[in-house]
């Protein structure tokens, strides 16, 4: 072959080589694509957890009515597993108290993947729970959380008598003082139910702290995308009174 036709020869094969690769790449371009709107319509674990702020609530509160009244239902949690497996939506998250008595998904007669539960003696908002709920509300998109309180409660009595007696408890408990202190001192003056007042007032404080935490959950409560809620669980009926 001359030196013109081979020249010829790999003028000829170049466009061609070129215009496989680009249709090699626009085939990739749409493979990616359609994965990226397959991620994007991908439907919810539990399509039933997604609700507003206030059907959130309702259906809590209906599911606490249910169980003081002893009529739980009966929860699928075999099937539940599967179509857990691959992520999460709970419909509301909870603060709760560590106590042993307290368990929000019994309160609330839920399912696997309905909560998303932060527990801590004395149910107070220290950085690691309110990044919990920013989590759970920027990631997870739940609509609604809960600062569950409840009467008796341990921690909150404990503070009040350390602070009462200016004693200091053991190990790493003092934090737990410090925790549910500001409400005890607000309350210190009204006489009355100390007890009571501190375990209501420390439910009102961490809504309040919560409401406020920026910058996700205060954004989201601004956007209506998110209502902050509080409650006192009482262990005679296991009914929870909201607390305005």
């Amino acid at each position: 072959m001359c030196e013109m036709c081979r020249r010829n020869s790999i003028q000829s094969f170049e466009p061609s080589r070129r215009s496989l690769l680009a249709a090699a790449a626009s085939t990739m371009g749409l493979l990616l694509a359609n994965a990226a709107g397959a991620k994007e319509i991908k439907p919810p674990p539990k399509p039933q957890n997604v609700l507003t702020p206030a059907a959130s609530l309702e259906r809590l509160l209906k599911g606490n009515a249910r169980y003081v009244e002893g009529v739980s239902l009966r929860h699928d949690f075999r099937h539940e597993r599967e179509a857990l497996a691959g992520g999460q939506n709970p419909y509301a998250a909870v603060l709760s108290c560590a106590d042993s008595r307290i368990a929000p998904e019994y309160a609330f007669d839920s399912g696997r993947g309905d909560l998303f539960v932060c527990r801590v003696a004395g149910n107070f908002a220290n950085t690691e729970t309110i990044a919990s709920m920013e989590y759970a509300v920027a990631v997870l998109g739940t609509p609604l959380i809960v600062v569950l309180g409840h009467d008796s409660c341990g921690a909150v009595s404990a503070a009040i008598k350390s602070l009462k007696d200016g004693t200091t408890l053991p190990g790493r408990m003092p934090s737990l003082v410090s925790g549910v202190a500001p409400a005890v001192n607000a309350v210190s003056q009204q006489g009355g139910d100390t007890l009571g007042n501190a375990i209501r007032q420390n439910v009102i404080d961490n809504v309040t702290r919560l409401n406020s935490a920026t910058p996700i959950l205060s954004a989201a409560v601004e956007q209506g995308k998110l209502k902050v809620a509080g409650g006192i669980y009482r262990l005679g009926d296991g009914r929870v009174d909201m607390v305005a």
